[in-house]
């Protein structure tokens, strides 16, 4: 680990309860996402932060425990151990006009209750959501699912006791989890059943060990490594039109890459019938494309059924289809998401005069830049609606709104400090403006494609998951905060009704010279530097 302390040597959790900042963790280790599933994982060196980069990675892309490996490390090296209090989550969250501060109640789990008690209350001058979308198991809608005698699982729940070798598994589902979850677990089960809505586009993985002499050099020469990043961020910000636009020439392209694949996998007359089950019968891009490599020969595995009938009833032995096909199983397991939509939940917002997030959100969340709510002060989201990236990863928005909401912390703990209070929401009609433009834009997205349902689009059809552009855009709208955006209150409102935008250096990820470029540039610091050396041996020598 970076800390050379396995463990922090600092007081955390109830030891510490007046520090400037306090993180509310409901499970028992840092990681988020990354703590509780077994998901697949995304290019390394684009899933590290920019101002922590790990040479390290041995994968392109690596599993989730390398990944969580990675943020534990950040976790001890920037001491954050101190300020998090695991096992706890947050039931409801209140602004009191009265004191202008939050105050949230907080459920503590598996801890001593007559010490601690089970629940309690945190004050804070403002309040920082960072659940995201990701976080809350999706439940099916299946009759008899709870008659099943056999066990039962959802994959965001996964019991690591429950031994699967030489058992009848049933999976239902074909997303992201499953794809990762079905060539694992088919080399150990007895029989594997595949229970499949709507088949997925997949694309070719390629995969690979990063070799020890690369880690090496990314570390001892970051200019490479950074180098290697830029590129991977030139690749995925290029997939843009390809994933959002489906009249644009890159969307075929991209769809052709993707059917080769399916054939270059299953080839053969023989494979025409999985081949045509398998087949996506909508755009491409507007449900999350599978990235995968042994997807496609899995389910070409003798003990790997692909089902594709409608399921008819969950019965206490097995799933019954429509057509009257029984499959008898040990185990069901739920690959079936998340509750995306659905944000913050099961958590209440209450914000100023009593103004219900929850209600505010009945027909559809929304926010501005995905981070600040009309009627909540002094509160912002890290992955909130509207932010989520298809194509690209989600690190590169989630620092750009740290960055966001932390220059809104920075004025309202400033007027703490002067004795002056402070407090910020955005005026309305910048947020409806702004959502105007974000769902005009998704509108004419493949995401919007009426043939398709998928968890960026809530209950009514609206996407309120995606962002509308790519990540730069993205980047470069948040990299500065307008004030004048704001409805602004408090005996520090006047310093900023009238003061200008506070801007700051977007994070840059993506290539800035071209590779001819920096390979002048780095043959020049060599020179310069051979040059320097010999001058200081003639000097020597003439000394």
């Amino acid at each position: 680990m970076t800390d050379p302390n396995p463990y922090p040597k600092v007081d955390y959790g109830y030891n510490i309860n007046s520090p400037d900042v306090l993180i509310i963790g409901a499970g028992i280790s840092v990681g988020g996402t990354w703590n509780d599933n077994i998901y697949p994982g995304f290019l390394s060196h684009l899933y590290s932060f920019s101002f922590e980069p790990n040479p390290h990675w041995t994968r392109e892309y690596p599993g989730q425990e390398e990944i969580q490996d990675y943020l534990i490390q950040v976790a001890h090296k920037y001491q954050l151990y101190r300020h998090i209090r695991f096992n706890s989550s947050v039931q409801e969250a209140r602004w009191d006009d009265v004191k202008q501060r939050w105050q949230t109640i907080v459920e503590r789990h598996g801890g001593n209750e007559v010490e601690h008690g089970d629940v309690y209350s945190i004050q804070s001058e403002f309040l920082v959501s960072a659940v995201g979308q990701l976080s809350t198991p999706k439940y099916p809608s299946i009759k008899g699912l709870e008659s099943f005698r056999g066990r039962t699982m959802h994959s965001a729940r996964w019991d690591w006791s429950y031994d699967l070798r030489d058992k009848n598994i049933g999976i239902i589902g074909t997303g992201a989890t499953a794809a990762q979850i079905i060539p694992e677990v088919s080399q150990i089960c007895k029989k594997l059943v595949v229970f499949q809505r709507t088949p997925a586009w997949v694309m070719p993985r390629h995969d690979a060990p990063i070799s020890r002499m690369r880690q090496e050099i990314y570390k001892h020469i970051p200019w490479v490594r950074r180098r290697y990043r830029a590129r991977l961020m030139d690749f995925r910000e290029s997939t843009f039109d390809a994933a959002f636009d489906p009249n644009s020439t890159k969307h075929e392209l991209v769809s052709g890459i993707s059917r080769q694949h399916m054939m270059n996998q299953l080839p053969g007359s023989w494979n025409a019938p999985l081949r045509e089950k398998l087949t996506p019968h909508y755009p491409f891009s507007c449900k999350r494309i599978l990235v995968s490599d042994d997807y496609y020969p899995t389910l070409n595995q003798g003990n790997v059924t692909l089902e594709t009938e409608s399921i008819d009833e969950v019965t206490p032995t097995g799933v019954c289809m429509k057509d009257g096909t029984m499959h008898d199983l040990d185990i069901l397991i739920l690959a079936t998401g998340f509750r995306t939509t659905d944000f913050l939940y099961p958590m209440r917002i209450n914000g100023a005069d009593g103004h219900c997030l929850e209600d505010a959100w009945a027909k559809g969340a929304s926010a501005y830049l995905g981070i600040t709510v009309p009627g909540i002060p002094n509160f912002g989201m890290l992955y909130g609606p509207n932010t989520n990236l298809a194509y690209n990863s989600l690190i590169l928005q989630i620092e750009a709104q740290s960055l966001y909401i932390n220059t809104l912390i920075s004025a309202v703990l400033g007027a703490k400090r002067r004795g002056m209070t402070l407090q910020l929401q955005p005026k309305p009609e910048v947020f409806k403006a702004y959502n105007r433009v974000v769902q005009s834009r998704l509108a004419r997205s493949t995401f919007a494609d009426p043939n398709c349902t998928s968890w960026f689009k809530d209950e009514h059809g609206r996407i309120t998951t995606t962002w509308c552009g790519s990540a730069i855009q993205y980047q470069e709208r948040t990299n500065f905060v307008d004030w004048a955006d704001f409805e602004i209150s408090g005996t520090a409102a006047e310093e900023y009704r009238n003061k200008a935008p506070t801007r700051w250096r977007r994070v840059v990820e993506e290539t800035q010279i071209s590779d001819r470029m920096a390979i002048l540039y780095g043959l020049g610091i060599l020179g310069i530097g051979a040059a320097a050396l010999y001058a200081g041996r003639i000097f020597l020598y003439r000394f």
